[in-house]
C-alpha cells in the first residue's frame, strides 16, 4: 500500500473509532451489544435501584477512634441545659470524642448562657465554643460595630470565630441592597481582630462545585438537588458562580496573611485536592476540616491518603451534623483499608467508600493535635502527652 494510502486509512480508522467512542456510554471505548436497546422489563427509577453487592471481603468496623478526637465542626443542640449537655457527652463518650468545638455557639448572651450551662455541667471540659458574627445588613462602620462584639465575645470565653455560613457571599446583603461580597473591605477589622487575638475564622465559602451547576443528567448530585431545592445554586440571576465565589475567597486569604483560616469541608474541593493542596502551598496560616465530604475521600483513597499524609499538619476533624451513628464511617475509613462499604446517605453519593489507611502519626494529628496547636483555649486533659 502507498504511504499515503496507509496514512489515509489510519486516518479515517481513528476517525471512526473516535466517533463510535463518542456514541459509547460513560466508562466505555466503543458501543457494545445492547448499547441503544431499552430494557425488556420497566427499568427502575433511581431511587429503586438498590443493586445487592455480591463482594465478599474482610470489614472492619471501627465503633470507637482509636485517639481521641476533637470535633472541629460541632453542631449539637443547643447546650443550654444539663439534659441536653449529658445526653451530648454521653454520646461523645462512646465515640472517643473528647472534645466538641460549638461551632453554632452564637453571640452575646445567647453564647454567654451556653458558656455557662457548660461550666455548671459534669461535662465542662469537653466543650468549648465558637462565636458568630452577625454579617446582616453589612455597611459603613459595620466592620469596627462587628469587631467590638467579637472582642467582647472572646473575653467571655469563646475561642474562635464561626462556622461562618454559606450565606456570606451567596444571600447575605449590604445596607445598598448588593451582595456582601467575601472580599469586601468593610470586613478587614473583623479579620484583622481575629489575627490580632490569635484566634481562628472557621469559615463555610459556598457548597459543592455541582450545585451550582444544570440540573441534567451528567450532574453526580442531581438526586440531591432534585431533593433539596436549597441546593441549587444554578441560576446565575440569584447567585454567583462557584468560581466567582472562590476568587472572592482567595483574594481575602491572601489579604489577611496573619489570619489563621480554616476551611470548612475542605473549602469544598475534596474532588480537586490537587487544588486545595496549592492553596496550602501558598497559604501558611491555612488549614482546612473534613466535615461532610467523606464521600468524595473514600472513592479516592490511595490520592486521599497520599494528600492527607503530604498535608498531615494542615488537615483537621469535623463532622458538621451531629449524628452520632455516622461518626464511625469517618473512623473506617481513616483507620482501616477495607473496600467498597456504604455511605450513610445515598443521595450525597452512588458509590462506595474504601478505607485509607491512615498511619497513627497522621490520625493523632488530624484527630486532635492540629486543633489543638491552633485552638488554645481547648482543654488538654485526655489526650496523649
Amino acid at each position: 500500500m502507498h504511504r499515503w494510502s496507509a496514512v489515509f486509512v489510519i486516518s479515517a480508522l481513528t476517525s471512526a473509532a473516535a466517533a463510535a467512542a463518542q456514541q459509547a456510554s460513560p466508562g466505555q471505548l466503543r458501543p457494545r451489544p445492547g448499547t441503544g436497546r431499552d430494557p425488556e422489563f420497566p427499568p427502575p427509577t433511581i431511587l429503586d435501584y438498590q443493586p445487592r453487592s455480591t463482594l465478599i471481603v474482610p470489614a472492619h468496623l471501627v465503633p470507637r477512634a482509636k485517639f481521641p478526637v476533637v470535633d472541629f465542626h460541632g453542631h449539637p443542640p443547643a447546650l443550654l441545659s444539663d439534659d441536653a449537655i449529658t445526653r451530648v457527652g454521653a454520646a461523645m463518650d462512646s465515640l472517643n470524642l473528647r472534645v466538641m468545638v460549638n461551632a453554632s455557639g452564637g453571640s452575646g448572651d445567647r453564647l454567654a448562657s451556653q458558656i455557662a450551662a457548660v461550666g455548671a455541667s459534669r461535662y465542662r471540659d469537653r466543650f468549648v465554643m465558637f462565636t458568630n458574627l452577625d454579617l446582616r445588613n453589612v455597611g459603613p462602620g459595620s466592620g469596627a460595630r462587628i469587631a467590638a462584639q467579637l472582642e467582647a465575645d472572646i473575653k467571655a470565653g469563646a475561642v474562635g470565630v464561626g462556622e461562618i455560613g454559606k450565606g456570606f457571599g451567596l444571600s447575605a446583603r449590604k445596607t445598598d441592597g448588593s451582595r456582601l461580597k467575601l472580599d469586601d473591605p468593610e470586613l478587614d477589622p473583623v479579620w484583622e481582630t481575629a489575627a490580632r487575638l490569635k484566634i481562628p475564622v472557621f469559615i463555610h465559602v459556598a457548597d459543592p462545585q455541582e450545585f451550582f451547576e444544570p440540573l441534567d443528567f451528567q450532574n453526580e448530585r442531581w438526586l440531591e438537588m432534585a431533593l433539596f431545592s436549597g441546593r441549587r445554586y444554578n441560576d446565575r440571576s440569584r447567585f454567583p458562580a462557584f468560581e466567582e465565589l472562590m476568587g472572592e475567597r482567595d483574594r481575602l486569604f491572601a489579604r489577611h496573611p496573619r489570619t489563621i483560616w480554616v476551611l470548612a469541608h475542605l473549602g469544598w474541593h475534596a474532588n480537586d485536592l490537587a487544588r486545595l493542596g496549592r492553596m496550602f502551598d501558598s497559604l501558611p496560616n491555612l488549614h482546612a476540616e473534613v466535615g461532610a465530604i467523606l464521600y468524595d475521600l473514600g472513592r479516592q483513597p490511595r490520592t486521599a491518603r497520599e494528600f492527607f499524609i503530604k498535608y498531615q499538619d494542615r488537615l483537621l476533624f469535623g463532622k458538621d451534623s451531629f449524628q452520632p451513628d455516622e461518626y464511625p464511617y469517618y473512623w473506617r475509613v481513616f483507620e482501616t483499608n477495607d473496600e467498597y462499604f456504604d455511605y450513610y446517605r445515598d443521595y450525597h453519593a452512588f458509590w462506595k467508600l474504601y478505607g485509607m489507611g491512615l498511619p497513627d502519626s497522621v490520625l493523632k494529628k488530624i484527630y486532635y493535635e492540629n486543633a489543638l496547636k491552633i485552638v488554645p483555649g481547648i482543654p488538654r486533659d485526655g489526650f496523649p502527652r
